[in-house]
């Protein structure tokens, strides 16, 4: 008989461990570790980032270069791991039901004691990638992120391109995207607040929503809750960045989008004497350009009517001449 129980008892603790097994498989992998969704969903705030082909080392540099400016920020991350703490006594359960429910209770309360500062996300586009920030203000890290870069202008990434931050989601329909923003606009656009601004767009792997309609309805709304805000499309004061991503629609609003060259961590990092070359080199190409569209022109302009009339009657006496002689 004692064979026979330490024998049920094994099975048991086989069956536990399969169902463990089977629990710890199915849990999504992601960088930087911690629970969570796993994809870019409604409610979420982060960082929306572009990169060169490489996501993956997109993501690791962006975890270095978030976690280090973020510690600055708010200081060193502090989080547990409750798995740490769990006990080899379950494997002792004789209780095969008690046991699985103590687990599931484990791993959701590990899950939730383990949600990171940063972590990443399926964005549901190619070469994007999003960080989902809890208790961090997107907005003020990457302004944070920019300016020192373009005060050092030292180079820190090699596959990001551009570094947006999101401070709100909807779904991507028009009047979801109108009635979030009506609320979503105020701290920066109510009266008495005002400022000029512009809106950019970019949609990706959307074909219901039309560019037109949303920059137009979404500057109405910014009019609407103060007459003196104005479009500037130069050097505004305020940046609504709009990124539709398959149904999910990202805002937020931003300072110093000229500035820092529309955000792109390649380019703030530029000397001045860089940014020079860059110009002249676009202003001669520019300029060859229009040499090559004036030449062309000329090769095929037309002999106009009037001038050919005049050409053909001044023939005339000359072939009289020749007649006569």
């Amino acid at each position: 008989m004692a064979a026979s129980e330490q024998q049920a008892a094994a099975m048991k603790r086989r069956h536990k461990a399969q169902y463990v097994s089977g629990q710890q498989a199915k849990r999504p992998r992601g960088g930087g570790g911690g629970g969570g969704p796993r994809q870019l969903e409604l409610g979420m705030q982060g960082i929306l980032i572009t990169c060169n082909m490489n996501e993956r080392k997109c993501v690791g540099e962006a975890y270095s270069l978030l976690n280090e400016y973020g510690d600055l920020l708010y200081g060193p991350e502090k989080f547990t791991n409750q798995d740490d703490r769990l006990s080899g006594s379950e494997e002792e359960e004789d209780d095969v039901e008690a046991a699985l429910k103590k687990e599931v209770d484990q791993i959701r309360t590990s899950t939730e004691q383990k949600l990171r500062r940063f972590q990443s996300v399926e964005s549901g586009a190619n070469n994007v990638v999003f960080i989902r920030t809890l208790g961090v203000e997107p907005e003020k890290l990457v302004h944070h992120i920019l300016m020192d870069l373009h005060t050092t202008k030292k180079k820190k990434t090699r596959v990001i391109l551009r570094m947006l931050p999101i401070s709100g989601t909807c779904k991507a329909f028009m009047e979801d995207m109108k009635k979030y923003s009506e609320t979503f606009f105020e701290p920066w656009f109510k009266a008495p607040n005002k400022g000029t601004f512009q809106i950019v767009y970019k949609a990706r792997n959307n074909s219901h929503m039309s560019r037109e309609e949303v920059i137009k309805e979404l500057a109405g709304i910014v009019g609407s809750l103060n007459p003196e805000n104005k479009v500037d499309l130069n050097n505004p004061q305020y940046t609504i960045v709009v990124e539709i991503i398959k149904n999910v629609c990202c805002l937020s609003v931003v300072k110093d989008y000229v500035l820092f060259r529309k955000y792109n961590l390649q380019e703030v990092v530029k000397s001045n004497k860089e940014e020079l070359v860059q110009q002249n080199l676009l202003s001669a190409s520019q300029g060859e350009k229009l040499e090559e569209i004036k030449l062309a022109e000329e090769d095929t302009k037309e002999v106009k009517p009037e001038d050919k009339n005049q050409g053909e009657e001044e023939a005339k006496p000359n072939e009289s001449n020749n007649q006569q002689a």
